[in-house]
């Protein structure tokens, strides 16, 4: 594994490692919120976390597993690891909704008023604060690393985020009027949202899993760094691309003269490696080399 690939590597396990800690925290924060309050609005935030911390678990072995170089048994690497973890942080996601959907809805029908509430809410945003800057902090670092992994555990301690302002605002309402019910009603909204933010992540991931071609922009940057360097040649057809976590992989064909020497045609193919490696970091290409006259199965560029 080269120096630049550890490197690469080196940011999100870090950041996915000490996930793990802070969810404990957070999850000792909001029990105590629960069993000082007996609010089912705060337990239901305290089982999102429970699931917080097993899923920060998971995410941590998939994004060391990912990091491991390619081997005989995995020749283009273990980048997809992270998908696999990202659809499980949604899967997770998606037991939380139902466990809170499952209190609410008991408690719905016996209704009770929390007690100390001042003090269960002053805890639960505390908690909150600390996920917030946490949540953002990989998200985006984990969108810069391109680690889907890094990212789905973000996007879980935000819905987490998501959870307690609901809970602050239902037991705020609930104070306010008097009235016990809107603390599981609360609670059943917040639960509807996390189902739907589950369910996102979970689409986006397995369309990782099947190979999603990069984006737009990124197909754009590689014809163009293409365009600016493929002299010598006389056209480019059938580009390929697909996603890998991290890791993208792009391969396409490229039309030389019948009578170019070898040596000529791999030079070219080395400038343009290049040139796209550095347009599309953490990129692996395969360049084919075909003489002009052989009928392209693809949208041939012109270079010339």
């Amino acid at each position: 594994m080269s120096a630049g690939h550890s490197h690469g590597h080196a940011m999100p396990k870090k950041l996915a490692f000490y996930t793990i800690p802070l969810s404990l925290l957070v999850l000792a924060i909001k029990l105590f919120a629960w069993r000082v309050t007996g609010s089912v609005a705060l337990l239901s935030d305290a089982l999102e976390s429970i699931v917080n911390v097993v899923a920060s678990v998971g995410a941590f072995i998939a994004i060391v597993y990912a990091a491991k170089p390619a081997d005989h048994d995995h020749q283009f690497g273990h980048h997809k690891a992270e998908y696999i973890s990202a659809v499980i942080e949604g899967v997770a996601i998606v037991v939380a909704a139902l466990l809170i959907f499952r209190e609410a809805i008991v408690e719905l029908f016996h209704p009770t008023m929390p007690k100390d509430i001042f003090i269960g809410l002053a805890v639960n945003v505390v908690a909150s604060l600390i996920n917030g800057v946490w949540a953002y902090t990989l998200i985006k670092a984990g969108r810069a690393a391109r680690s889907p992994a890094l990212v789905g555990d973000g996007q879980h301690i935000r819905t987490d985020v998501i959870t307690s302002i609901g809970v602050v605002i239902g037991l705020g309402i609930a104070l306010a009027t008097g009235y016990p019910i809107f603390d599981p009603l609360l609670a059943l909204l917040v639960a509807a949202h996390i189902l739907y933010a589950g369910w996102q992540l979970i689409a986006e991931s397995v369309g990782g899993l099947m190979d999603t071609a990069l984006t737009g922009d990124e197909e754009e940057a590689i014809r163009k760094a293409i365009f600016d360097n493929a002299d010598g040649s006389t056209g480019v057809h059938d580009l390929k691309t697909r996603r890998a976590g991290s890791a993208a992989f792009i391969d396409f064909h490229l039309v030389v003269r019948r009578d170019m020497p070898v040596g000529e045609a791999h030079d070219i193919c080395d400038r343009l490696e290049g040139a796209i490696k550095k347009a599309i970091p953490g990129s692996t290409l395969a360049i084919h080399v075909e003489p002009e006259g052989v009928k392209p199965h693809g949208v041939r560029v012109r270079i010339d």
